[in-house]
């Protein structure tokens, strides 16, 4: 155990609050992400934003006069890598962890951090299945998971092309891929039963040809084809796609598509649906205009000479929520230098806000996040596709309460639930 207990014979009966805490000569916090491998395009943007974000912060005074110390873990070495470095770190005196990308990952990193004590936050990794199928104590969602994600496809879909007949899937075979049809596929039968599914198409993941799979969906012409396949796997289907025609013939719904929009170029056309997990957009329509935004956007660009992608949004609201959580914690224990259980009580109804609009943490430890998706366009002044067409729903809406299983849940959804939603349009 990381933790040790100092305490004199006279005070051991004193309340945890009563103790002062000795302000740390630095926040130590251990970050997670794809540094190496076809997942990197999403961990080296985020580890880029946290570098820019931890030096804004320490520049400020740090968090309560407190400067972060930032130390990154390649999950692009594997699992067992991974999980020994993230213990070494911990022991070692990590305050706070900020893991991981992979859904695979939280899985493992979760019952480690309980295990070991350690405040975790998970800042980017989308399964729902982590608080439905166990309570923790340290672990806390900085974002959305993979059912209210989903869903907000969903929705833009009807409300948007309400008329499709047929639908077709192609995302990676592994439980990203495979749970995130699931909640799609649900919500499909709940509210539109009559239209069919003609295709489910599961390449493994890393595949660098869907030759099959493009013949098989020009065979099949159905109106969509969704996939919620990511980074270079996303990339190459839809390259391909694009050079025989298919993206001329049927809409593609991407729900993770964003993040692939400059290194797509023009091989995504206009008219097809893009996702960004969560509100996530450089020229998001409600943020573009704040200071804070642009300052950030043109320190990133200058940085990386790349747009801000939604694994950077989701890191500065890992990152955020941490601020939150120990200001707010300070502020209750009178100004002083919080313990670590005071920060995780902090963390109850945390509302906080990174790059996006606020995030507001719920009684199972879950974030709830806005959800941004709009319609591709080219022709631009930039050289990939922009997004017109803009809704942002409310998150609270789109997330199974607390207690429900993601699946069942939406399988319950009905045209009243469709309409009901909270949404706000923009053209562009």
């Amino acid at each position: 155990m990381k933790k040790l207990l100092m305490a004199t014979a006279a005070c051991a009966a004193m309340p945890l609050a009563a103790f002062a805490q000795d302000k740390p000569d630095a926040l130590q916090v251990g970050v997670t992400g794809f540094l190496t491998g076809p997942a990197s395009v999403f961990g080296v943007p985020a580890k880029d934003a946290a570098e820019i974000l931890a030096e804004d912060i320490n520049a400020d005074g740090g968090i309560q006069g407190v400067p972060l110390e930032l130390t990154f873990i390649d999950e692009g070495a594997g699992t067992e890598v991974l999980t020994t470095e993230y213990r070494r770190l911990v022991e070692n005196g990590a305050d706070v962890m900020l893991a991981a990308i992979s859904s695979g990952n939280c899985k493992t990193i979760a019952p480690l951090a309980e295990d070991l004590e350690v405040i975790n936050i998970m800042w980017d990794c989308g399964t729902q299945t982590i608080f439905e199928e166990d309570d923790y104590n340290y672990v806390f969602r900085s974002q959305a998971h993979a059912g209210t994600e989903m869903l907000a496809t969903v929705a833009y879909l009807l409300k948007t092309m309400p008329d499709f007949e047929t639908i077709a899937v192609v995302n990676q075979d592994y439980a990203w891929g495979r749970d995130s049809w699931d909640i799609f596929s649900a919500a499909l039968k709940a509210l539109r039963p009559d239209v069919e599914v003609v295709g489910e198409f599961f390449p493994k993941f890393g595949s660098p040809d869907f030759s099959t799979e493009i013949s098989r969906l020009q065979a099949l012409q159905p109106d969509i084809i969704l996939s919620t396949s990511w980074g270079g796997d996303l990339d190459t289907f839809v390259q391909q796609a694009s050079q025989r025609g298919l993206t001329n013939s049927s809409t593609f719904v991407l729900p993770l598509a964003e993040s692939s929009l400059e290194r797509l170029g023009s091989s995504l056309p206009s008219g097809h649906i893009v996702g960004a997990r969560g509100d996530h957009y450089w020229n998001h329509p409600e943020r573009r205009d704040d200071e804070d935004f642009k300052s950030f956007m043109a320190k990133f660009e200058e940085k990386t000479g790349s747009k801000a992608i939604y694994p950077v949004f989701h890191m500065s609201q890992g990152i955020a929520a941490m601020k939150a959580a120990y200001d707010k914690a300070a502020e209750a224990n009178d100004g002083n230098w919080p313990s670590e259980d005071q920060v995780i009580e902090a963390m109850a109804g945390l509302e906080f806000q990174g790059l996006g609009r606020p995030v507001t943490i719920r009684e199972d430890n879950q974030g709830i996040e806005a959800q941004l998706l709009g319609m591709s366009v080219q022709g631009g002044e930039l050289p990939f596709a922009t997004l017109e067409n803009i809704m942002i729903f409310d998150g609270d809406e789109l997330t199974t309460p607390v207690g429900e299983e993601s699946v069942s849940w939406v399988g319950t959804l009905d045209q009243e639930w469709l309409d009901g939603l909270t949404v706000d349009t923009y053209e562009n």
